[in-house]
């Protein structure tokens, strides 16, 4: 392959196939990229998804187009890895998503090919289109199952695919869904709003009982307390992540965006403290209160 290419001449996905062909060829290929695995490129994509949903919330557009370039080259990476172990290739993948959204969207390709199409006028509503999609997902879901229970002699659970590696917010969100799906559900937002309440009263019994403990108890005991507070800790989130389910908030985005505000007004705190020639480090609490109170009321 030669590269003859210039300001008008772009490259195309296929030399970013053969670029990752050239970083891992084992004669001249780069080390770094050579002793690479599954398991030690997935930081790097985690890192890579991050930045990609920061340059969106920023509004970064030409830095998204950069983001998305690494995103892209970490499944190109992956697909050389299945390559090399005989396991798929980036035709494969290509290949089976294209499949995979053909069928989930048969109300754009009504005979689940590229070219088919729907008749002139035809309209479908959202409750159509979301009603198809988890039919078909759930038909999907069935299959896999079943496969997979015939291969590891393992039974069957709706559960068991739901990704270790998620942010455990992101993940407590899909293991509820998954349950949902099946009717395991609570009826309306009412008593998810008690189960909140619920946990906190358990979290604040488990600190009293914790602060109330004979000093002299063993390690193994504070530890046991440790852990019953973490755990009590964990229910309470869990139990937002369901209240965030059932009002339609990303927990993820209201805590990254509540997470930004936080930012903000703690900035304004310190340049309000500048102002007063207060350094933070000697400020009263009262008068970081008031400086966060006038970033409030200044709308920040």
């Amino acid at each position: 392959m030669t590269d003859d290419r210039n300001s008008t001449n772009k490259y195309v996905i296929d030399d970013l196939l053969y670029l990752m062909d050239r970083l891992r060829d084992p004669e001249d290929g780069c080390p770094w990229d050579l002793k690479q695995s599954f398991k030690t490129i997935v930081p790097h994509t985690i890192e890579e998804t991050y930045e990609v949903v920061d340059a969106i919330e920023r509004q970064d557009w030409p830095h998204l187009m950069d983001e998305l370039g690494d995103l892209l080259f970490q499944v190109v990476f992956y697909a050389r890895l299945g390559g090399e172990q005989n396991s798929f290739q980036w035709d494969d993948i290509v290949d089976n998503v294209v499949r995979k959204l053909l069928r989930r969207h048969p109300h754009v390709f009504p005979e689940g090919t590229l070219e088919s199409r729907v008749e002139l006028g035809r309209k479908i509503t959202e409750a159509e289109i979301n009603a198809n999609w988890d039919r078909i997902k759930a038909e999907e879901k069935r299959l896999a199952l079943h496969s997979n229970s015939a291969k590891e002699k393992q039974p069957a659970s709706l559960l068991r695919d739901v990704p270790v590696a998620l942010p455990a917010m992101s993940r407590a969100l899909k293991i509820q869904k998954k349950a949902s799906s099946v009717g395991f559900d609570w009826p309306d937002v009412a008593p998810v709003l008690a189960k909140v309440r619920e946990e906190l009263d358990e979290l604040e019994q488990a600190l009293k009982l914790s602060d109330s403990a004979n000093v002299s108890e063993s390690a193994s005991a504070t530890e046991r307390d440790a852990r019953h507070i973490e755990e009590e800790f964990g229910d309470i989130l869990f139990a937002c992540a369901n209240l965030a389910r059932f009002i339609k908030v990303d927990p993820e985005m209201a805590l990254r965006r509540t997470n930004d505000k936080f930012i903000r007004r703690f900035q304004r705190v310190e340049a309000l403290a500048q102002e007063q020639e207060t350094p933070l480090t000697e400020a009263t609490l009262e008068q970081m209160d008031g400086f966060w109170e006038q970033a409030k009321k200044e709308g920040i």
